[in-house]
């Protein structure tokens, strides 16, 4: 089908919205007035842009508080739209929406509505204009899509039709059985089909909708089974993208566009008009890969840990620091930062590396380039909304190139300091291996603006599954956070956004390390020299209200620094260690809990501001 964007979605001048669209990858626009009205140029030349563009101009919009006023105000109103009809001549826009009045002196009155949009239609069909007639959530006396239609069958005008506004109708009511009514509509008199998601909130409907919608995946609504209903009808025209959104306007306009136009080529395979190559699943992490300019004091950590330096590359300073199944790369090549050591790329265990790499360009994520010495193995990556780099390969199938094949064994035997030690945990727990068995998860904090973009990308291309958002307290705001996974939770992957665009003080990505006993591993590291992050005490007296622990296991905590939380299906226990550069790790006991210990970051953050 073919695509479309208001210009309103996108950030930045008339012009620079046109590029980013034409550029996206989308067959057309619809022009937002302002857009219009603000720009130097006329729209003859706005037209020929779009030409040279290879955009066509779907839209232009709104004209509003147009129908079931009194009569001296209704004159006003077709002098108005016979200079926007002279205005869409030029333009070359063939369609005009009309939003339902919020006019005060409207008037409930349905056969004068009817009427008077047939005479807007009269004036339309002169200049070769449709008329497309929306209800606004709000609207003063129409406010939704079957009584916009029934106005609209009344007017029986070949000129005048319906527009359908997914937010319009999904910020009134989430019940199917409301959608079914869209069916009785012809499809030659939907006129156009405007889309936007947004997050369930309850608040006011108006700023609802000027303020948090999103493209189509990101939110709460069901756009998708609205779009079925839309194409039983044979609508044919384009698939149009209208969202209000604070955080898209400040962002920059070419990588919105592309996120807006990826949402479209997902909701079209949702519907069944498309069938891009088949979501490939990840079912682990091969491993993290961290740049340094100094690999000296992340490798202490990592010792510290228990991880060994097991292997190096063959042809790259990247040394393979492992421990059980867990994997860390420490890259020293020149790329890093210059405030040091940072998470830049993962590793995700994929049954079909190349399947994926073909869903992922599918999808607008092309792969990226990468030097590679004649005989390394064959890794595709994409890049994350947040710029780290997303390897699909495969660990020692033979079927399959394998990445490890590209490090040569140091000759090392797998043990880090003190690893198989056995070491005393909390009363009553007996003694296991302090051993790291895996990567639990890893959190990636998102630039301000990418937050929903994130979320969309992992879940369309990856095919992981988005769970609930929620938002923390950080010391200086709120933080919003998402966990994205696979079906057996051995991929997790926690989005998070700081409290500000500019606020990137502590919030650094962090790899969360599995192990069976937690107490015994704290120990472990720190008896090894590592440090781990203090936790004020006022937190272990809340623990000692809220919940019931064995003799000396709270004291334990406290000793160690380590946090606790337990939901319906279990206990998590988990300390930090300090950051290095932009990277901290967590140690994680995780006894059947689902959660990521949101109920105790706000305590981590602020220690970690306190640390730094």
């Amino acid at each position: 089908m073919r695509t479309s964007i208001a210009t309103v979605s996108l950030s930045g001048s008339l012009t620079e919205k046109l590029t980013a669209a034409s550029r996206a990858g989308f067959d057309g626009v619809e022009i937002f007035e302002n857009d219009l009205l603000a720009s130097p140029l006329t729209p003859e030349e706005i037209r020929a842009r779009c030409a040279d563009l290879g955009l066509t101009v779907d839209l232009y919009q709104p004209m509003r508080d147009i129908e079931a006023v009194p009569a001296d105000e209704f004159a006003r109103n077709l002098r108005r739209a016979r200079h926007k009809f002279e205005l869409m001549r030029r333009l070359g826009a063939d369609t005009v929406l009309v939003c339902s009045s919020v006019h005060p002196r409207a008037v409930d009155d349905d056969a004068l509505a009817a009427g008077q949009l047939g005479q807007l239609a009269d004036l339309a069909q002169d200049f070769g204009i449709r008329v497309a007639y929306e209800a606004l959530a709000w609207g003063r006396h129409v406010s939704t899509y079957d009584h916009a239609w029934r106005i609209v069958e009344a007017a029986d005008h070949p000129a005048l039709g319906t527009c359908l506004d997914s937010f319009h109708i999904l910020s009134r009511s989430s019940d199917p059985k409301d959608l079914e009514g869209i069916e009785d509509i012809p499809g030659e008199k939907i006129f156009f089909l405007q889309l936007a998601d947004a997050p369930l909130l309850a608040m006011d409907v108006l700023q609802w909708s000027r303020h948090y919608r999103c493209f189509p995946g990101q939110g709460g609504f069901d756009v998708a089974g609205l779009v079925r209903h839309v194409l039983r009808t044979g609508y044919d025209g384009p698939l149009s993208l209208e969202v209000f959104n604070d955080v898209f306007r400040q962002a920059e306009a070419g990588p919105t566009a592309v996120d807006a136009l990826r949402s479209l080529l997902v909701l079209q395979e949702e519907v069944g008009r498309t069938t891009p190559p088949a979501s490939v699943v990840p079912t682990g992490v091969a491993f993290a890969e961290l740049v340094t300019p100094d690999a000296g004091p992340v490798s202490a950590v990592l010792g510290a840990l228990g991880f060994t330096r097991t292997a190096r590359h063959r042809s790259k300073p990247v040394d393979l620091w492992q421990q059980g199944e867990a994997r860390v790369l420490v890259n020293t090549q020149g790329s890093a930062r210059r405030d040091g050591t940072g998470l830049a790329a993962i590793g995700l265990e994929s049954p079909d590396p190349a399947g994926a790499a073909h869903r992922a360009e599918a999808l607008l994520a092309p792969v990226l380039p990468r030097r590679r010495a004649p005989r390394d193995a064959p890794l595709d990556a994409v890049a994350a909304p947040d710029g780290t780099e997303l390897f699909f390969c495969a660990t020692d199938r033979p079927e399959l190139p394998n990445w490890r094949a590209d490090f040569t064994d140091t000759g090392h035997a797998e043990q880090g300091a003190g690893h198989g030690e056995q070491i005393t945990a909390v009363a009553g727990q007996g003694t296991r291996d302090p051993g790291v068995t895996r990567i639990d998860h890893l959190a990636l904090v998102q630039p301000w603006h990418h937050f929903d973009e994130a979320t969309l990308f992992h879940r369309s291309v990856l095919g992981l599954h988005p769970q609930e958002s929620v938002d923390v307290a950080d010391p200086y705001g709120l933080m919003r956070s998402r966990a994205v996974t696979n079906p057996d939770g051995s991929v997790r992957i926690a989005l998070s956004v700081g409290a500000a665009p500019t606020d990137d003080t502590v919030h650094a990505q962090h790899i969360a390390l599995a192990t069976d006993d937690v107490v015994a591993a704290a120990r472990r590291f720190r008896q090894s020299g590592g440090r781990l992050l203090p936790i004020p005490a006022n937190y272990y007296d809340d623990l000692a209200a809220r919940f019931e622990f064995a003799d000396g296991e709270l004291e334990t905590y406290r000793e160690l620094g380590i946090l606790y939380d337990r939901d319906a299906y279990g206990e998590f226990r988990h300390c930090y260690t300090v950051t290095v550069g932009r990277v901290f790790f967590e140690l994680v006991q995780r006894d059947g809990y689902r959660g990521y210990g949101a109920q105790n970051a706000p305590v981590r953050l602020a220690a970690q501001h306190i640390a730094q």
